[in-house]
């Protein structure tokens, strides 16, 4: 509604009533006013009529919602169902155009604008996040790879760390016009810790090598953040890569590339293959839109001290287990507990645990036993899911991401807890292990052992789903 059209409906209802209801719109379009002129994340988040109102407006733009429309196009925004309609706000062209998921649909002038505000509204975030020096960024709903040459980490402690002295041999070896890119990670699994971005940056640079930066979950760290300004300050950074899901709690299907020079990654959006999907866009716009810069910083905020209650947690509960929490004072996400009471005692001890939390409901988790093999790309890796070819021992991982809650951190000790005791009682018949209470009886022995049974018949389940 307009000026025009609340003037009419004067005739109909009070004009006080009438203009009390356009004031109240006007607040609503105040608010889409200045998220249009400033480009930035609004500090206090939307409720959910105003970002509707927005949605519906965006959408109302496109052509597919203009009234008396005739398409005769392949793709004129047709759908055969309202609900799947309804689930997308009608917002159906999707982003882009063919070449170049950047540019300006001429058929979805509102998915367009969508489109524009919203890698606004992220950039805004990555540099609230800890990397100011950001030029440029953009949503993309999927990515692609290349031919990789891998460098295998050395063991620093606990830790595995990037050996930079390998990279640089490997990239005299090859020679630096034959290599595609150094390709980094700030996000990683303990123990693993975040590669060396400084000193890579400064070797890429040194050698004219392009450097991309795998920071999947990194925004979410202000550590990963610091890494990735201080190394394209001293070095050389072209773009880094960030998942939308991991980082801003939408569902899976989008990432975030973003770098420090503006044209560079226009052009990268310009070699998107097609028009995309609207959807990651939609989801991480309605999401900045509700939270705002303040519940986002507030979300930041709690994670960091969701990951030292679990680090807490997980020390005490190794430790009464015999077992101790990986130093891995570098990796701010991940956390890693040893096994080595469990592998020393059977040799399928580590995976029955890892399934006996599968089917107790605990996701995320994993457990990493010695002496996986796996073959990817015609590169056979021993140890797989460990990252080194022979670290010194089984482990257990858990991490502490955005949007996770003391309760949630409770529940995964209770239940690891009654999973360590089931399966040392299994697997030693009780013998004297340093450890386990013989006097511990289990509740409910009939739900136990029948959880025992799922869990045998699980193991191959659980190795396949972990890899």
């Amino acid at each position: 509604m307009n000026r025009y059209t609340f003037a009419a409906g004067e005739r109909l209802v009070s004009p006080a009533y009438v203009r009390q209801g356009c004031e109240a719109r006007r607040t609503h379009e105040h608010l889409v006013l200045q998220l249009l002129e400033k480009g930035k994340c609004p500090e206090d988040g939307w409720d959910e009529s105003t970002l509707e109102l927005f949605l519906h407006e965006l959408a109302i733009m496109d052509s597919n919602n203009f009234l008396g429309n005739c398409g005769v196009g392949e793709r004129e925004g047709r759908v055969a169902s309202a609900l799947v309609a309804r689930r997308h706000y009608r917002l159906i062209h999707g982003i882009g155009r063919s070449g170049d998921i950047s540019a300006v649909q001429p058929k979805a002038a509102g998915s367009s604008l969508l489109n524009k505000i919203t890698n606004s509204l992220v950039l805004d975030i990555i540099k609230l996040a800890g990397v100011p020096a950001v030029a440029n960024c953009f949503v993309v709903p999927m990515a692609t790879g290349f031919e990789p040459v891998v460098i295998e980490n050395f063991l620093e402690g606990d830790e595995l760390r990037t050996d930079l002295k390998a990279v640089e041999a490997k990239v005299q070896e090859l020679g630096p016009d034959s290599i595609l890119c150094v390709h980094s990670t700030t996000s990683c699994i303990a123990p693993r810790v975040p590669d060396k971005i400084e000193e890579l940056a400064v070797i890429c640079a040194n050698y004219g090598i392009p450097h991309i930066v795998n920071n999947a979950y990194g925004v979410q760290s202000s550590k990963c953040m610091h890494l990735i300004q201080q190394g394209a300050r001293v070095g050389r950074i072209d773009a880094f890569v960030q998942s939308l899901d991991k980082n801003f709690m939408v569902p899976v299907g989008g990432a975030i590339i973003a770098g420090f020079n503006d044209s560079f990654i226009q052009e990268i959006s310009k070699m998107y293959p097609g028009r995309a999907s609207a959807s990651p866009s939609l989801d991480v716009l309605i999401t900045l839109l509700s939270l705002g810069s303040n519940g986002y910083k507030k979300l930041l905020k709690e994670r960091k001290e969701m990951f030292s209650y679990l680090s807490d947690q997980l020390k005490k509960l190794s430790e009464a287990y015999c077992e101790r929490l990986l130093q891995t004072p570098h990796n701010p996400i991940s956390l890693a507990v040893t096994l080595k009471t469990l592998d020393a005692q059977h040799d399928k001890a580590v995976t029955q645990l890892g399934s006996m939390l599968f089917t107790r409901q605990v996701s995320g988790a994993r457990v990493v036993p010695l002496g996986f093999v796996q073959t990817m790309s015609g590169h056979t890796f021993r140890g797989f899911m460990s990252h080194a070819n022979d670290y010194p021992c089984a482990y257990l991982n858990a991490a502490a991401a955005i949007g996770m809650k003391t309760q949630d951190v409770d529940l995964f000790i209770k239940r690891l807890d009654k999973c360590l005791k089931t399966v040392r009682k299994e697997q030693n018949k009780e013998s004297d292990v340093p450890g386990v209470d013989k006097n511990n009886k289990t509740e409910n022995v009939d739900i136990e052992e029948m959880a025992l049974k799922l869990d045998n018949v699980l193991l191959d389940t659980y190795q396949d789903t972990s890899s």
